[in-house]
């Protein structure tokens, strides 16, 4: 079992791809964690609204998914990591996860620089190695959301050098997230609602 256990209407609105069995992983030994992501997931909308302000340190999107995890209980997570050799400790501080709740990480990618997407990955795989985190999961968009903005005369804030699923299927394929079970979840055009 994999993909088939999330609902229709997340992959009828979604781009979705699994690795490593999270689906399963997830379902089945981490239930709260997968009933809040179904639920955010089955909620969330993408507001007109949201796309034709200009950006800042967060966009909106980014924002309302962000919260809505907050209010099941993820937090904003750093990681003290150190490694130790012959009692000489160095400090190897991880990235801060986006979201997380009892060893599931979450990165909300919606319109960063392609390369944030290695950094997640590398994070979910230190951290998975280190035994801190069991699944890594990020939620981006898809490439179709391209012509949307575009209609909006957003293109340019919304370029091929930013984080939407083609950029990110090839690094994770290339062995990015290494052992890490990972799911990804790309907002598709059907969620799009012009509220303005």
């Amino acid at each position: 079992m994999g993909i088939e256990l999330i609902p229709d209407y997340i992959r009828d609105n979604y781009e979705v791809h699994e690795w490593k069995h999270a689906c399963a992983i997830l379902k089945s030994d981490f239930t709260s964690e997968w009933n809040d992501i179904i639920s955010i997931l089955m909620e969330f909308r993408l507001r007109k609204s949201w796309i034709t302000v200009g950006g800042g340190r967060k966009s909106k999107v980014a924002e309302s998914i962000d919260s809505a995890f907050s209010r099941k209980g993820w937090v904003e997570k750093s990681f003290e990591t150190k490694v130790i050799v012959d009692q000489h400790q160095m400090d190897s501080p991880t990235h801060k996860v986006d979201c997380y709740k009892n060893r599931v990480a979450l990165e909300i990618e919606w319109n960063n620089k392609d390369p944030f997407f290695d950094r997640d990955l590398n994070n979910f795989r230190l951290l998975f190695d280190l035994r801190a985190i069991c699944a890594g999961i990020i939620i981006t968009r898809c490439d179709e959301l391209q012509d949307v903005f575009d209609s909006l005369e957003r293109g340019s804030s919304y370029g091929s050098s930013t984080t939407h699923m083609s950029k990110l299927l090839p690094r994770i394929e290339g062995g990015g997230g290494a052992g890490c079970p990972l799911l990804v979840f790309g907002i598709k055009k059907s969620l799009y609602l012009e509220d303005c």
